[in-house]
């Protein structure tokens, strides 16, 4: 039977000093992947803003998190409206103090077959899976050089690589991501800004679970996965943290998989 729970699992047991009190916006971080990513920062201390269509969500999620020595400031906004955007980011970077560390994460992965995408549903995935990394990135640069510099973290997808069915518009999307963050680590390196991408497998939200993962897909993790078990956000929420803080300070045009080992 296909897997009905998303597996508990810890995130590591690392305090990064230089993440305290750092301002962090997180796109799409109102469920899934996102709201793990939310999660660790709050969890480091940071101060951090995040947006998301589903403005239940976020406000729940921003309940959750009140207290403590983080901080969560959620505001909803529809990514594809990139004025809405740049508002949105501007609002939520005085809220945190300013902008350090920009999470792209939104993103759609709703099937689709070849022959069903037309010229309305691709422009659509290109206004949710590319589009809002590109100007939310610009939206920050703007912050992070008052700062002496900062750190953006894309998030890919495994898809393009392991070539998945259904999913040929969101992955040739996903795919952009690489160049995307080589491009912007270059231009944007002379004034402290890094840019990497972290790249997840399969990973186990409450959205994959509720519709895709059935006892097929169960059967191909086990046959992917170098490791035994399954991936879940707080996973590449791990690997965004690292990335963030001063450790990664030399690290820059780069990507970061986190698979298990599929790829």
């Amino acid at each position: 039977m296909a897997t009905k729970s998303i597996p508990t699992v810890a995130y590591a047991g690392v305090t990064y000093n230089s993440l305290r009190g750092q301002g962090v916006l997180v796109t799409g971080g109102g469920s899934g992947i996102g709201a793990d990513i939310v999660r660790g920062f709050v969890q480091q201390g940071a101060r951090v803003g995040f947006l998301d269509r589903d403005a239940a969500a976020g406000a729940a999620l921003a309940a959750e998190l009140t207290g403590g020595s983080g901080q969560a400031h959620f505001q909803a906004c529809d990514v594809t409206d990139v004025p809405a955007l740049q508002r949105t980011i501007a609002a939520l970077g005085e809220k945190i103090g300013g902008i350090s560390v920009l999470v792209n994460n939104v993103a759609n992965d709703q099937r689709h077959e070849v022959e069903e995408v037309t010229p309305a549903f691709f422009d659509d995935r290109v206004a949710v899976n590319l589009r809002p990394h590109y100007f939310a990135a610009q939206a920050v640069i703007r912050d992070m050089r008052a700062k002496g510099g900062g750190s953006i973290v894309n998030i890919g997808s495994g898809s393009w690589k392991n070539k998945t069915l259904g999913l040929s518009v969101y992955a040739t999307l996903k795919s952009a991501m690489s160049g995307f963050t080589r491009c912007m680590a270059h231009e944007l390196g002379r004034d402290g800004i890094r840019v990497n991408c972290v790249i997840p497998g399969w990973v186990m939200t409450q959205r994959q679970i509720d519709l895709w993962v059935d006892d097929a897909g169960e059967a191909e993790m086990d046959r992917n996965h170098c490791i035994p078990g399954r991936i879940v956000g707080a996973d590449i929420a791990n690997m965004v943290l690292f990335l963030a803080a001063d450790t990664a300070r030399m690290i820059t045009a780069q990507e970061f998989t986190v698979d298990a080992g599929w790829s």
